[in-house]
């Protein structure tokens, strides 16, 4: 039986980061829009970490009984480990999921915007079938499209809308370099998997584009996430304060794009975890400044 620590470190706390960001630049894009709400705001949040821990459980139990997970250089797998029973694990799952969309049916009335309970659908959806289900999208290399549509897009966006019913090229902005970013890690994890995820028949777009142009792609998207500042900037000037977050940009970008292999990388995921964490705070004072 795993034990809480176990349990925690299987819910992969260093991906929250991923979960806190969207919410921060959505509530503060609505702030420069001209209406803010901390109590919808904190509801997103809620939304957010139920749907990250929830896929992180999700993809262990998946993962670990398709067997991809048995050799792996990164952090804790329940499943694959065996250090805990694979219906355990799919449980904590759906209770992430389930007290996500509950804090989301209670964002979308108190925001009187039902509408939005389909993007919530399609959320859940997307957190279940990244690695579960019979054709899973994440084995097929669009885990990162998907991380650029719901962690960037669909987050900020929505959080934006829940509180100021309106979307300008500030919340814009932010939605693609808070997309961007996560999944410029999941590159850099699915780079640090590449060998094991190849043997198991695991298409990741690493995979699929091998190792010198996954490292060109990580490059791209991390100088996109900072070319996103600029478009934000053209309706609120003062969200260029997000560049100050450049220079966390220079030490995981040396690693990827050098001859970097396996646990060699482990550094890198929590440089560019650190990067999205600052991005996010620079931009949300930017934005909070205007």
């Amino acid at each position: 039986m795993a034990t809480l620590a176990q349990w925690i470190e299987g819910a992969r706390p260093r991906t929250l980061p991923a979960a806190v960001a969207p919410v921060m630049v959505g509530t503060a894009a609505a702030h420069a829009a001209g209406s803010s709400d901390l109590g919808l705001g904190l509801l997103a949040l809620v939304v957010a970490l139920g749907f990250q821990v929830g896929v992180n459980y999700a993809n262990d139990y998946s993962d670990g009984i398709r067997g991809t997970d048995e050799d792996r250089v990164g952090p804790l797998r329940l499943v694959g480990s065996g250090v805990a029973d694979p219906r355990n694990v799919r449980t904590a799952a759906f209770a992430c999921f389930f007290a996500a969309s509950l804090a989301g049916l209670a964002l979308v009335a108190l925001s009187n915007t039902l509408w939005l309970a389909l993007a919530g659908a399609a959320a859940l959806w997307a957190a279940w079938h990244y690695t579960g289900g019979r054709n899973p999208y994440g084995y097929r290399g669009l885990g990162e499209v998907m991380v650029f549509v719901f962690f960037g897009l669909f987050a900020v966006l929505g959080t934006t809308w829940t509180q100021a019913h309106t979307i300008d090229l500030g919340a814009v902005g932010g939605a693609i370099g808070c997309g961007l970013l996560p999944s410029a890690i999941l590159v850099t994890n699915n780079l640090r998997d590449l060998e094991g995820d190849r043997a198991a028949g695991k298409r990741t777009m690493a995979v699929r584009l091998g190792y010198p142009r996954t490292r060109r792609l990580y490059l791209w998207l991390v100088v996109g996430a900072f070319l996103a500042v600029l478009l934000a900037a053209v309706q609120h000037p003062t969200a260029l304060v997000g560049l100050l977050a450049a220079p966390l940009a220079v030490r995981p970008v040396r690693s990827v794009l050098g001859q970097t292999y396996g646990r060699e990388l482990l550094p890198a995921l929590t440089q560019t975890g650190l990067l999205q964490l600052g991005y996010a705070v620079a931009l949300t004072v930017g934005l909070a400044l205007a």
